[in-house]
């Protein structure tokens, strides 16, 4: 048991007397006090016992000094749908609300010949402890390796795992794509409409793979006119349903690639005197807000990317942040999606068909 030290000197305790007393290292103390997982209960006892006999306040300034890092997350994206975005940024802030950690958000353009330029200024400058890398970016392998160069940790987060187990966060969208829209198939649905996602998303590619594999287990194809394109926003959903829902023999369902596009595609069915689910079956992916605000509400996919912010955050920072029940696997990279039916899927009328 440490003895109580004589507080009449002016000059406050550091760091290095609470690891000299405790015979442990700096990095040991750090952890107790940002309460990591890793740490023993014998050496968390400790040196939580030398920080009260010395009266010991750790200062995130000179802890950040310490680490030659500020102690910020960098969240950087170019992502097209804002609700992603908002999403994985709160569940962010659900791992480090009882932290010193502060989430830094910095949108790039992936298209400007300088991105790279651009985010190793803003890395260098501001010197988080970490970057999380939302897609489409985060399978820019180019801005890993300028990560890794700074000595920038990072996570990827991905629709398919895009890195080594401890680097990546990932779901599994092609496999609830196809059972969405085998779902369809076993409702009697033949003809099926498929709005994409935008070119160069890997979560496009996935949900499409997802898609065609659903229809080849039925000995479907996909006509080239029932595949039309989009980019994640409400505009391209409408544009696409303009396209599908003008064609002589028009689909009995539409499968579009998030929520977003399937509300442009059930505002369009509903302008035309189209009735969803009777005469149009509809289904989307994010459950984003969109999916129960519109009438009747949205079958879709559950995307868990909360949970895929949170979880990505104590893969990256574990070190820094309290242990949370539920993740306590830091290489841990598969949080599922969840197939979500609601009213906007039925039975094709029986005299529709191909």
């Amino acid at each position: 048991m440490p003895q109580k030290t004589d507080r009449s000197s002016s000059k406050q305790p550091t760091i290095n007397d609470v690891a000299a007393l405790a015979g442990v290292s700096k990095k040991t103390v750090s952890r107790v006090i940002n309460n990591s997982a890793l740490i023993s209960d014998k050496t968390r006892k400790n040196v939580q016992e030398v920080i009260a006999s010395l009266g010991f306040v750790p200062n995130p300034q000179a802890r950040a000094l310490a680490f030659r890092r500020n102690f910020l997350i960098a969240l950087l994206h170019d992502n097209p749908n804002a609700q992603t975005v908002l999403n994985f940024q709160n569940g962010v802030l659900d791992a480090i609300k009882d932290s010193d950690l502060a989430l830094l958000v910095r949108p790039i353009d992936r298209g400007s010949p300088d991105m790279l330029e651009d985010v190793r200024i803003f890395l260098e400058k501001q010197r988080p402890i970490g970057a999380l890398l939302l897609p489409p970016i985060s399978e820019n392998d180019d801005l890993t390796a300028l990560c890794q160069s700074l000595g920038v940790r990072y996570v990827r987060i991905g629709s398919t795992a895009l890195d080594e187990p401890g680097k990546c966060v990932s779901s599994n969208d092609r496999e609830v794509v196809a059972e969405a829209c085998r779902k369809l198939i076993e409702m009697g649905h033949r003809r099926i409409g498929f709005v994409r996602g935008p070119e160069g998303f890997r979560s496009a590619r996935e949900r499409e793979l997802g898609f065609l594999d659903a229809l080849h287990s039925a000995d479907l194809t996909l006509a080239d006119e029932l595949c039309v394109k989009g980019n994640y926003r409400i505009d391209s959903g409408t544009e696409a349903a303009h396209k599908l829902l003008s064609l002589a023999n028009r689909p009995t369902a539409i499968f579009a690639s998030n929520d977003e596009m399937a509300a442009g595609v059930m505002q369009v069915a509903l302008g035309l005197g189209i009735k969803v689910p009777e005469q149009l079956s509809i289904i989307g992916f994010d459950d984003s807000p969109t999916a129960t605000h519109i009438w009747p509400r949205l079958t879709t996919v559950r995307w868990p990317i909360r949970e895929m912010g949170s979880h990505s955050a104590h893969m990256l920072v574990s070190d820094f942040l309290p242990p949370v029940e539920g993740i306590d696997e830091p290489e841990y990279a598969m949080l599922r999606s969840r197939f979500i039916e609601r009213q906007s899927v039925a039975p094709p009328e029986t005299d529709k068909g191909e």
